[in-house]
């Protein structure tokens, strides 16, 4: 054994080490003899295996299953399914192997490792399993497209669902995916976009609504480091210079309250809880400002012990007594969570305050039970067996509402994966029946949504609601605390529109079934009606001749012209006769639309093949030049990246689309499309001008408008234009531009800001 191995073996044992020490310190059964079994059959497994950075794959496994121990809190069985994650995927052995090494003293625990292992092993190689959807695309005709999508979604269709077989599954398979952000720097470019899109469009949003914020808050901090390094720095430097101010606030907000909670006998810890990276990053992009100007960078948490006697609910009321007591309170600031959980089973009471310097400072109030719960989720849910509040049954509904999104899936697979991120990442509202039942829906549900959530029949006859006893349109957007009543009609039935204000996947689902059934009654009816055209003209209907009859009036398909005449929209239809003698240029168009709309398809389903990504060299960065624009490739409407803005490309048949890195449509790209991805750098454009919109925002006054153009001709660019409205004494605007980079956008936005009257001014998509 050479020295770099032995050094390697010594790292391995350090490794196996510390997980056994943070399991003999939790509060499971210890069970070591079975981790050792499954650490010496991955060890062996994965001996002579490295991972990119040069290190022994098995501490990929040990670091997984010390995330799953140490900082999720789940014991031996997903101890022991974590160090096994790999061996089926990446090794010559089974399932059947895994089950085996412990089928002689623990049977049934050998099982149950044996399916997470296969579980975790079902759902791995990428969501989407790009290389099956990239075979798939090549062989696409349209007769086999709908066997290519089913392809595409197998892996992340499985993700979900076995959250129903066993949520340790998906557990273990988010601490997989925190250890490779962790250890992503070694990744290509391309490969970091891609990873980094699917984390933030699938694994942070599933880890908020299981609880686990720690991880969620983690994953979204490592996404901002490695696709926008340099905003990340400059938030990790400034809130460095900015610690000491908020570690002396701290303090002094502290004394008061610690002389009074310690007079009550309350023992507790008091902590000073920093705003995450990516949530300052996230409130800077979404308002336009700077550092500078987001103030709530820091909350205090006051963490106390439960008392026997007294419920975690009156202690924490106790708490609020007391620190309002002290400093004045922000009326509409308080959040009472502890009442009503969230979705994922947070508890905690939030009040804001003014603090000793006058700056507002928001307090947080739970248990020690409800941190652990707010920290690890799931696993603390399971540490606690009391079931006082209801995350059970939430975690039930949220099962049930992804099963049914993965098992109905729409044409469209994207608007599939939307709906399931919305499901995920959905804030949620509780409303009362006339009898003071309780409903939960995502917020923003209408009171259709809640019709549906009674019963599929309530919401299909729906006409109308009584919206705490006011009548209201069943579009109404409902409110939390509402109380709803439905009023119904036997003859009302779902109509298109109803999908453009449903929010719940159980509406979407039973709407879309009626309407199809709808839809499929009215072909029959249709159908039969032409059948009797022909059977009166003395013709016999043979297909081709029906194919006729629909190209003369336009329609693609015979579906079409069925419903078409059903409904009375086709005019005399039964003049068949008439019909069919006319010229068969009509039938050749609607060959020829037929034929189109087939080829649309099989181009749909060859984007992302190796003809669209043979145009590319994905190898080395493209290089964004001026000539290039709108030839080579084109910026992307929806974030309009200008010179100097991080971006990244999309192959979309032989022409790149260019999205600024953190474009929400960027992301959602980067993790459905990881194989159409380009890295790109800026090259020349010199005395080019981009478009830009600014918005501005200010106090409406004499001479602002004269003030804000005279700053804009300062920088030498033009106004394209200009809109402003005003509005009780203030007013806002947008400012289209042309610009030759992003410092001049920073720029002249910091001189706007600067301005009598002006209270922001930020860049904006459009």
């Amino acid at each position: 054994m050479t020295g770099q191995e032995e050094q390697d073996r010594q790292k391995v044992q350090e490794m196996y080490a510390k997980l056994l020490d943070e399991y003999m310190h939790s509060n499971h059964r210890k069970k070591v003899d079975l981790i050792k079994k499954a650490f010496d059959f991955a060890d062996k497994a994965h001996y002579d295996a490295r991972r990119r950075s040069g290190e022994p794959y098995i501490m990929h496994p040990l670091a997984v299953a010390r995330i799953v121990c140490n900082e999720m809190g789940l014991g031996s069985t997903s101890i022991c399914s974590a160090l096994l994650h790999d061996v089926v995927e990446d090794t010559g052995f089974e399932v059947e192997d895994i089950e085996s090494i412990y089928r002689k003293d623990t049977p049934p625990f050998g099982r149950k490792v044996g399916e997470i292992v296969d579980g975790l092993t079902k759902i791995s190689g990428g969501i989407f399993a790009e290389q099956a959807a990239k075979q798939a695309a090549r062989q696409a005709t349209s007769q086999d497209e709908a066997e290519q999508k089913s392809k595409q979604t197998e892996n992340f269709r499985k993700l979900f669902l076995t959250m129903n077989n066993d949520i340790r599954v998906v557990l273990i398979k988010l601490a997989d995916r925190l250890h490779n952000m962790r250890t992503l720097d070694v990744m290509s470019q391309e490969k970091k976009h891609k990873i980094t899109g699917e984390t933030l469009f699938l694994y942070a949003p599933l880890a908020h609504r299981l609880g686990l914020y720690a991880i969620k808050t983690e994953l979204e901090n490592l996404c901002l480091k490695h696709e926008n390094p340099e905003a990340y720095q400059e938030i990790d430097r400034k809130l460095k210079e900015k610690e000491a101010v908020m570690e002396s606030l701290f303090d002094k907000f502290t004394v008061p309250v610690d002389k009074k909670l310690k007079a009550m006998g309350i023992d507790y810890v008091m902590t000073k809880r920093v705003k995450s990276h990516f949530s300052i990053w996230s409130k800077m992009e979404a308002r336009g400002l700077p550092f500078e100007e987001v103030y709530d960078l820091f909350a205090v948490r006051i963490v106390f012990e439960s008392q026997e006697g007294i419920s975690d609910k009156d202690l924490c009321w106790r708490i609020y007594s007391a620190i309002t007591d002290i400093y004045r309170m922000k009326p509409d600031r308080i959040r009472d969570f502890v009442s009503n959980p969230k979705t994922n089973g947070y508890q905690a009471l939030h009040v804001t305050v003014m603090g000793p310097d006058g700056q507002w400072i928001e307090v947080q109030i739970r248990s020690r039970k409800m941190d652990d719960i707010d920290e690890r989720g799931l696993a603390a849910h399971w540490k606690y067996k009391d079931h006082s509040i209801e995350e059970d049954a939430e975690l039930g509904r949220l099962l049930d509402d992804i099963r049914t999104i993965l098992e109905h899936p729409t044409p469209d697979l994207m608007d599939t994966l939307d709906r399931l991120k919305l499901t995920l990442y959905e804030s949620d509202i509780k409303v009362f029946t006339p009898k003071g039942d309780i409903k939960t829906l995502p917020k923003g549900a209408s009171a259709l949504d809640f019709a549906y959530e009674l019963h599929s029949d309530i919401g299909n006859t729906a006409i109308a609601a009584k919206v705490n006893h006011i009548l209201v349109p069943i579009s109404r957007q409902l409110a939390g605390g509402d109380q709803i009543e439905i009023v119904t009609s036997k003859t009302q039935m779902p109509v298109e529109e109803w999908l453009g204000f449903v929010k719940t996947a159980k509406a979407r689902l039973d709407i879309t079934t009626a309407l199809k059934r709808i839809r499929r009654e009215n072909a029959q009816q249709g159908k039969a009606k032409l059948l009797v055209a022909f059977t009166k003209a003395e013709i016999e209907p043979h297909s081709s001749l029906i194919d006729k009859v629909a190209a003369y009036y336009g329609f693609t398909s015979r579906e079409d012209l069925y419903c078409a005449i059903e409904k009375g929209d086709v005019p005399n239809y039964e003049n068949v006769r008439k019909i069919l003698k006319t010229k068969s240029d009509l039938f050749e168009k609607f060959a020829f639309l037929r034929k189109k709309e087939k080829g649309k398809k099989e181009a749909d389903a060859t984007q992302g093949g190796e003809t669209a990504t043979s145009v590319f060299d994905r190898k080395k960065p493209f290089l964004l030049t001026q000539a290039g624009l709108n030839r080579d490739y084109v910026l992307a409407e929806c974030c309009k990246p200008i010179l100097g803005d991080e971006t990244v490309g999309f192959i979309d048949r032989d022409k790149l689309v260019v999205h600024k890195r953190m474009c929400p449509s960027a992301i959602n790209r980067n993790s459905k499309y990881g194989d159409r991805i380009v890295v790109t750098v800026w090259s020349g454009h010199a005395g080019f001008s981009f478009e830009a919109t600014v918005r501005v925002e200010g106090i409406d006054a004499i001479g602002v408008l004269s003030n804000i153009s005279k700053t804009i001709l300062e920088y030498n660019v033009n106004i394209l234009h200009l809109e402003i409205k005003t509005m009780g004494g203030i007013f806002e605007g947008k400012i289209k531009l042309n610009v030759h980079n992003v410092e001049d956008v920073l720029q002249l936005c910091k001189s706007l800001s600067g301005l009598e009257n002006i209270t922001s001014a930020y860049r904006i998509s459009d």
